[in-house]
């Protein structure tokens, strides 16, 4: 129960009713700018390198004590410390003095410095467009932790049985496995909360829809197939948001040499050849069919919700044709040259495409996939369901980050961070989840400068990233499929829940329930 270990939304949803906090929110309301929450104000250096955050006084952990610097500054040694076991270091690698502190060369955090209670400095190794985006935001009780082994932190009954947090509820008893219950924290800093009690449950997704309709639940996260049924019911509001993730069809062009990607398969390396695949794949009807029109085409990776967003009129549309996916199969030199009913590549060689997909949402898994095999063979290509089957989550992305050599095609999506649009995780031609295994100079430079100094400035990067989405739309390396919805069902005699593109439990404090 601490963000800093939290590894998925069995731990996040609650975490969110527990220890909601953080320097700062993201306003996806307002452009996704950052916006005070616990710091009050944060002010730059003339270099761009140091941060002066400003805390909220007065702001109370569960056990009484208030909250300072330190506790940030504690939550900064944590994960910087080589004997930390979680996946967060990432956060704290840009401040100066991480890399010794890391390696166990010095127990001090240089770049860490507390001026006093309220005042809290970090100076970063480098100028970035999103150092602060990028920034560890949650602090860590010291009191309560600081004589906890950090090797040991993660199990630790400090976290698992007796956390202590800064959010509206409190927790007053964990059943492993089943659920959580909170009572009101009434010193919350923002207001004691309505309600006296939440209990989080962990409840089987496919009976989601069931659940809420039968008064089991109050709110819920629900999937396209189970918000259809519940649109007329009185009992029941449907609240939508557009979703920080995407849907795409990768193309698998090289694989991972341990060190860089390298483009060395030659199946897909011409460009016209996935841009004819990209016409025959009816974007449109799968959101249809298979989100209940849930969600939105698109055309670049990324959400469309977040101002890095391209504009749609300068890409390529990539429209579901198949008259013009044959035309541009035979202006490649792709020709059915046996009459089987499917074209050989340009030598004369039979063209066989392999899909690999994963196996959820069960429901749609299957007809989604089959879906777009048959308009694919409808075009002229030999295309096929990997190996004859669909493969388990954790299958599915060993077998596509470790380069299958059968798989050509694959289904992917990708959760986005919420707080900074910055790709290169995800693209960078050395990058290991770069699946496509797409290597280009030009996207590696455009990706650098949307990090530059010059894109503090938004418009400017902005500019920068719209250039980039461009090469990648016509390079394409991947098709973007959709930007999806995120849904939730809430009871209709419960108000006050504000959902947002982390979750629905962001102001829990304000939730209360109507009298009947």
């Amino acid at each position: 129960m601490d963000w800093a270990f939290y590894e998925g939304a069995d731990d996040s949803y609650p975490l969110t009713i527990f220890n909601q906090g953080t320097l700062y929110n993201v306003n996806s309301d307002n452009d996704f700018e950052l916006e005070p929450m616990l710091a009050s104000d944060w002010e730059w250096s003339d270099d761009n390198r140091t941060i002066t955050f400003t805390l909220e006084e007065g702001v109370m952990w569960h056990n009484g004590e208030e909250l300072t610097a330190e506790d940030f500054e504690f939550a900064y040694e944590v994960i910087g410390h080589p004997d930390y076991q979680g996946p967060r270091a990432y956060t704290v690698e840009g401040i100066e003095g991480f890399e010794a502190y890391n390696a166990g060369e010095t127990e001090e955090f240089e770049g860490v410095n507390v001026v006093d209670d309220y005042t809290l400095e970090v100076t970063f190794n480098e100028v970035r467009a999103n150092n602060l985006e990028n920034l560890w935001s949650y602090p860590m009780a010291k009191a309560h932790l600081e004589g906890v082994d950090i090797a040991e932190m993660g199990e630790a009954e400090e976290i698992r049985q007796n956390p202590v947090g800064l959010g509206p509820f409190e927790v007053s008893n964990i059943v492993p496995g089943e659920q959580i219950e909170f009572t009101a924290f009434e010193d919350y800093w923002e207001g004691a909360p309505n309600l006296d009690e939440v209990t989080y449950r962990i409840v089987d997704g496919a009976q989601a829809g069931e659940l809420l309709a039968q008064g089991e639940v109050d709110i819920i996260e629900l999937e396209p197939s189970q918000a259809g049924p519940l649109e007329g019911n009185e009992d029941v509001t449907i609240e939508t948001i557009e979703a920080l993730s995407y849907g795409y069809l990768g193309f698998k062009l090289g694989e991972w040499n341990g060190e860089e990607n390298v483009m060395n398969r030659e199946k897909l390396q011409d460009k016209e050849l996935r841009h004819a695949i990209a016409h025959a794949i009816d974007r449109e009807g799968i959101v249809e069919e298979f989100s209940e029109g849930y969600g939105t085409v698109i055309n670049a990776p990324e959400s469309n919700i977040r101002w890095s967003y391209p504009d749609e009129s300068t890409l390529n549309q990539y429209e579901f044709d198949i008259e013009t996916s044959q035309q541009m199969l035979a202006d490649a030199g792709y020709e059915d040259v046996n009459g089987d009913g499917y074209v050989e590549d340009p030598d004369g060689n039979e063209l066989v495409l392999n899909l690999a997909a994963m196996d959820v949402p069960a429901d749609i898994a299957e007809p989604r996939a089959q879906y777009i095999l048959q308009t694919l063979q409808e075009a002229g290509l030999n295309a096929q369901l990997m190996d004859g089957q669909l493969y388990e989550f954790n299958l599915f992305y060993d077998l596509v980050e470790g380069d299958d050599e059968n798989i050509d095609l694959f289904l992917g999506a990708w959760g986005l961070a919420t707080a900074d649009p910055d790709p290169s995780g995800l693209w960078r031609s050395d990058d290991l989840w770069n699946y496509t295994r797409w290597v280009n100079e030009e996207s590696d430079e455009l990706l650098t400068e949307g990090l530059s100094e010059e894109a503090l400035d938004r418009d400017y990067r902005q500019e920068v990233y719209q250039e980039w989405f461009q090469l990648v739309n016509e390079e394409l390396p991947m098709l973007p499929l959709n930007s999806p919805e995120d849904i939730y069902g809430i009871n209709s005699n419960v108000g006050g829940v504000s959902v947002d593109v982390t979750s629905a439990a962001g102001d829990a404090h304000e939730w209360y329930v109507e009298e009947e």
